[in-house]
């Protein structure tokens, strides 16, 4: 590490079973599901639900669902994330760069003192959150744990953190760039699938406690809520990636996936678009998940298999997935930017 900057990088994602096996997928949903910013019920309850009946009955599902995408090497979210993390090296010569995971392995403590066993000198790390939206189950909780293991550690070095970057230009550049070449094919629409969350979640993280999912067309009215608000930051997402792609209004949408439990989450569904577009005339859809920057179960097993089954067995002709970003050359240099300003500040 050079003696005129003492910084690092540090990736972080969700996370991953360590295999496929049950118990490792056991392990895994009960620390995810037991985040109280993913289900956020009493500690009590949310331990009887998640530990006595979500994990015993999705835990062999998942499973099965994992073996179904696995690598060789591995978990595809991990794998990948660690080929992210080389290609920023590479970009990046000079800082060093790992990862760090929310759930599962590498954790953030495990990433700090690699960091620091290889560089005593560190003076300040940049933690950037692979989740380009900001929702309380995901860029908020990566970011709160990541801050709860530094001060818990009593790390000297300072802790910066990028900020959510669903509008950001380069963040746009690249995902439209990532989709340009499957639009070249014959598609009747585009449908943008995002991961979903409850609407009690949206309405939770509503710091004005008087907009969202209250005033009409809440999403595209002028608010300070939507600095922490998912549904809005999708929104913006989509209409400047479609806009970048000329993809025309009537041949595009939103929807959301990976639903769990009973209680509303916000629409439409994923799972039931698969089924309607169909009749709705639109037989040739391309999929995309902006949501995820690599691919993982969410876009390979339930976007990329079920999904695309579901569509066909609904009449569907065509279903194309696109992948996720993973390592496209203008993903990885957008990263290089954003951690060049702060390192150069």
């Amino acid at each position: 590490m050079g003696a005129t900057t003492h910084k690092a990088i540090i990736l972080m994602n969700l996370g991953s079973p360590d295999s496929t096996e049950v118990p490792d997928v056991k392990r895994y949903l009960m620390e995810f599901l037991m985040d109280k910013k993913v289900i956020d019920y009493p500690y009590l309850l949310r331990l009887l639900l998640v530990g006595g009946i979500i994990v015993p009955r999705r835990a062999p599902q998942s499973a099965e669902a994992y073996k179904r995408v696995w690598l060789p090497e591995g978990s595809p979210l991990i794998v990948l994330t660690q080929q992210l993390q080389e290609a920023v090296q590479h970009a990046l010569p000079d800082v060093p760069v790992t990862i760090a995971m929310r759930y599962g392995n590498p954790s953030p403590k495990a990433a700090y003192d690699e960091l620091l066993a290889r560089h005593p000198q560190l003076k300040e790390v940049i933690l950037l959150p692979l989740y380009p939206h900001y929702a309380m189950s995901s860029y908020e909780t990566a970011v709160d744990y990541a801050k709860e293991i530094h001060q818990k550690g009593k790390y000297a070095f300072k802790l910066t953190t990028i900020p959510p970057y669903f509008g950001n230009e380069d963040y746009i550049r690249a995902q439209a760039a990532s989709m340009q070449p499957y639009l070249e094919q014959d598609y009747d629409y585009v449908l943008f699938s995002y991961h979903g969350v409850p609407e009690r979640h949206i309405r939770k993280g509503d710091i004005t406690h008087k907009h969202c999912l209250q005033v009409a067309d809440c999403c595209h009215v002028d608010s300070p809520a939507h600095a922490f608000c998912y549904r809005h930051q999708v929104f913006v997402t989509s209409e400047k990636v479609a806009a970048a792609l000329n993809i025309p209004e009537e041949k595009w949408g939103i929807s959301f996936q990976s639903r769990l439990g009973k209680e509303q989450w916000l629409l439409p569904y994923t799972a039931s678009r698969f089924t309607e577009l169909p009749a709705e005339g639109k037989k040739k859809i391309l999929v995309a998940c902006p949501a995820f920057v690599s691919d993982c179960l969410e876009t390979l097993e339930e976007i990329g298999m079920e999904g695309k089954h579901s569509f066909l067995e609904s009449g569907g002709e065509s279903f194309t997935m696109i992948p996720c970003m993973n390592l496209h050359p203008l993903w990885v240099q957008a990263i290089g930017k954003w951690c060049s300003q702060i390192i150069h500040a």
